[in-house]
């Protein structure tokens, strides 16, 4: 832990967290709010074309920003990905603990500012996530793990430095598992699947009504992911003490660079 907080790079992870977070809470949320803003004389907009359209933002955002960042940071941009990778022993804890924290602090600042731009906005709930009418706390918990356990597999599945089948775009890949995601879950929960980004429309919002589905719902949909993936589906040979190891120090691959290099960051580059 100790090696870690010296690093200059580790610190430009999590600033790079903090900065492309606040990018995509503002892009994504943005785009949701949009619609009350309607172009004059248009008459196609629907919402089905809105679900669409949000879907489409927040996993457009993720992609471009997983692309900017991947390589300083990992391009987590969520805690349930960051738990994720914890579990899989791809990050250390105080690592992981800096991220989240990062995280919710990039989606307060974004939400904020998007609070002060879109000020005229009547009952304005900021992208607040909530229940839909006949959905109860169970229902709402259930969309909310299955939605988040595909994200955080795409993850694992895509990034995973063993693979040498993938071919394509890996910040593409899941950038659209999150469009996928919000496809399902925005008629039931307002989708999710990030905590970072329900928790900072709630406190800017100052509405956290049923706000713990918002959390307990992603945490246990990516740790599911990491375990199912680690242990069944593509199982990994490290014995326990490697695992506490990393847990502890992290990835000595991650943090052997002296200078500018960022060469041996692969995060979310699948070789």
């Amino acid at each position: 832990m100790a090696s870690e907080f010296k690093k200059k790079m580790f610190w430009r992870a999590v600033v790079a967290e903090f900065f492309a977070m606040s990018l995509f809470i503002f892009i994504s949320i943005g785009s949701a709010l949009g619609f009350s803003f309607p172009v004059v004389g248009n008459k196609t907009s629907t919402k089905s074309q809105d679900n669409v359209k949000v879907s489409l933002a927040f996993g457009l955002s993720i992609a471009t920003m997983a692309q900017s960042v991947g390589h300083i940071s990992g391009a987590h941009l969520n805690p349930a990905v960051t738990l994720g990778l914890l579990l899989s022993c791809q990050i250390s804890i105080f690592k992981a603990l800096m991220y989240i924290i990062a995280q919710c602090l990039g989606a307060v600042v974004a939400t904020a500012i998007l609070s002060g731009i879109t000020s005229s906005l009547p009952n304005n709930l900021l992208g607040l996530n909530a229940l839909s009418s006949g959905i109860n706390a169970g229902q709402g918990l259930g969309i909310e793990i299955i939605a988040t356990l595909q994200l955080v597999l795409c993850v694992l599945a895509t990034t995973d430095r063993r693979r040498n089948d993938v071919s394509g775009s890996a910040p593409l890949a899941i950038g659209l598992s999150v469009a996928l995601g919000h496809l399902l879950a925005i008629d039931y929960t307002g989708c999710g699947i990030n905590p970072a980004r329900s928790f900072g429309s709630a406190l800017i919002a100052n509405n956290f009504e049923n706000h713990w589905i918002f959390w307990v719902g992603p945490i246990i949909g990516g740790a599911s992911a990491a375990l199912i993936y680690d242990f069944i589906l593509a199982p990994r040979s490290s014995d326990l003490t490697d695992r506490v190891k990393v847990w502890t120090s992290g990835q000595v691959e991650e943090y052997d660079l002296e200078g500018d290099d960022m060469n041996s960051r692969v995060e979310m580059k699948p070789k």
